[in-house]
């Protein structure tokens, strides 16, 4: 039951840190909000996590086949790596929130005019998303796979409550025309998400033995 726990809280937390950065997915949600109303965010959710259910299974399929404990520690170390990085990607993000034009850069996401394509695509088309999901996404992954299917299952609630709720959030306040968060508070999240996500990618590179051993 802890296993379950922390990998569910492991999935929020992810969540909320990538949902945060401002990049394509938010803007194209405002963008179609303002047109549509608050329902455009569930859609795009709906479109954003049929890429992400294509990648997992993508993750185990490879797995089920390549597993080791070597591959295990290597990817454990790699993943940590990278969680440290986008760590570091979330602190710049932070920085820059407070001079950028969310508006001007919605209007110009809204190209799509399906939410649900507008999800997949602002996914699938995302480098930095497809290099998490190969990298440290694939780490994680692979730690709940030893310890069960219903691990990976309670990873990814986590981190899908964390999506679908920040997208209605950010729907739902961009049809009535609000800020869905004030960008003082907006940064200070993004700081906190960015040093959590640092400590769990030191967790990884640390303790790559440890899960290794779980074979």
């Amino acid at each position: 039951m802890i296993e379950l726990i922390k990998a569910m809280i492991l999935g929020f937390t992810i969540g909320v840190s990538a949902a945060l950065i401002p990049g394509p997915m938010m803007f194209a949600t405002i963008g179609l909000s303002l047109e549509k109303g608050w329902r455009s965010g569930p859609f795009v959710f709906i479109g954003h996590s049929l890429v992400e259910i294509a990648l997992i299974l993508l993750i185990i399929g490879g797995i089920s086949s390549l597993i080791g404990n070597d591959t295990i520690a290597y990817m454990s170390i790699v993943g940590g790596i990278i969680m440290i990085l986008f760590g570091l990607v979330i602190f710049k993000s932070a920085k820059d929130i407070s001079t950028m034009n969310i508006s001007g850069a919605a209007s110009k996401a809204k190209i799509v005019k399906n939410p649900i394509l507008a999800g997949i695509l602002t996914s699938a088309l995302n480098p930095t998303y497809v290099l998490w999901w190969l990298t440290a996404g694939s780490a994680i992954i692979l730690q709940e796979y030893l310890i069960g299917a219903i691990a990976i299952v309670a990873f990814v609630i986590g981190h899908w409550v964390a999506d679908l709720g920040f997208l209605v959030t950010v729907s739902s306040s961009a049809a009535k025309g609000n800020e869905f968060i004030s960008r003082r508070t907006h940064k200070k999240v993004l700081y906190l998400c960015g040093s959590l996500m640092m400590i769990f990618g030191g967790w990884f590179i640390f303790n790559y033995n440890k899960i290794s051993m779980l074979m």
